[in-house]
């Protein structure tokens, strides 16, 4: 009997190739798109982000073009509970998540692995670029990174034994321009779609104006200090800064100042010349291990601090309360609370958490 796989579709190409190769591997396939954003973050068109009116109607086409259901999942509270609420918290708080990791972690291999199984299907598939493998000696489920320039891994260390041993990546290492090719070639309507970049239910990266208008309160002006708390001048709020940031301060200096820390409990943004933006170590909290349960010893691997980073050389060493600390070979840029750190050895993703 064939596998029943339920493949997240988005309405962009990696999701609608996705279909097309578990086709043609015999997979018995049906898609869905979540609907995620509640109906006040609704749009017609995606304009750069994802899951807008118009998305999910390319889904559909494209699942009548392959001749394959379509359904949609109102994912709408879930996605407000454990993203956007927790994204607005976590911003008024000083610190600067990533809500793409949250999503994958409790909506697209959480609420909907449940639901697939609800249905009867052994699994779920997304058009993520990854690697899932199963190591025959100790039975465990790996996670490794893609071999394309779109690898996703970083965004998905989160994932469960459970989760992995349940979950298709179709796309794996292949290349962008390959997978739009094969779009092309079997005629997907939206072989020729753009990427989507942004955070889908904040419009233009307007971040701050996002958060004030969800919880109706507006940011309150602050001090900028240096690092001995020194008065540089104000700020306009903590939710307009983040670790690294240059531009648009609001106020000018003599030479070039950058946000080195955000104190929310003070309301103040800590401001250090260049230089002053680098760390050499971190903490992180909230860890998830993927070829072991627990790290029980420090081990030598490469971090990833965010999304577009390259991984650095670093020994990570358990602390108690399960947190971790990261020590890094050389000094890293804008080392940011809020964001994820991922951890490598070669290709294999050893786990990851949240930096504190």
């Amino acid at each position: 009997m064939k596998k029943k796989i339920l493949l997240g579709m988005s309405g962009g190409v990696d999701s609608s190739v996705s279909a097309l190769l578990l086709l043609r591997q015999g997979y018995d396939v049906t898609g869905v798109t979540m609907r995620l954003r509640p109906d006040e973050y609704m749009s017609e068109s995606s304009s750069g982000g994802c899951c807008s009116l118009d998305d999910i109607d390319d889904a559909r086409r494209v699942c009548y073009q392959l001749g394959i259901e379509h359904l949609v999942f109102n994912f709408t509270e879930a996605f407000r509970r454990d993203v956007i609420d927790v994204f607005a918290r976590e911003y008024a708080a000083g610190r600067t998540p990533n809500p793409c990791i949250a999503c994958n972690r409790f909506l697209k291999f959480g609420e909907l692995l449940r639901r697939a199984r609800e249905l009867g299907f052994w699994g779920v598939a997304t058009g993520h670029y990854a690697v899932v493998k199963r190591d025959e000696e100790s039975g465990r489920w790996l996670l490794y990174r893609s071999l394309s320039k779109k690898d996703q891994s970083y965004v998905l260390y989160s994932m469960t034994q459970d989760q992995l041993a349940h979950t298709l990546f179709p796309l794996g290492s292949m290349q962008k321009p390959v997978v739009r090719e094969i779009a092309r070639q079997a005629g997907l309507l939206v072989a020729k779609k753009p990427d989507s970049e942004e955070i889908c239910f904040v419009e233009d990266r307007d971040y701050a104006g996002f958060i004030e208008r969800y919880t109706g309160k507006k940011p309150s002006p602050g001090d900028f200090v240096d690092g001995e708390g020194r008065v540089l001048g104000r700020h306009r709020g903590i939710t307009r800064y983040t670790i690294g940031q240059r531009r648009g301060l609001g106020v000018s200096f003599p030479t070039p100042m950058y946000v080195t820390k955000i104190d929310a409990e003070q309301n103040r943004v800590v401001l250090g010349k260049e230089g002053s933006q680098y760390s050499s170590v971190l903490t992180a909290d909230d860890l998830n291990w993927i070829p072991f349960d627990s790290l029980s010893r420090p081990i030598e691997a490469a971090a990833r601090i965010r999304y577009q980073a390259e991984p650095a050389p670093a020994v990570v060493t358990p602390l108690e309360g399960g947190r971790v600390r990261v020590e890094f070979s050389q000094p890293q840029r804008s080392v940011t609370p809020g964001q994820a750190v991922v951890f490598y050895q070669k290709d294999l993703v050893v786990g990851g958490g949240t930096i504190l």
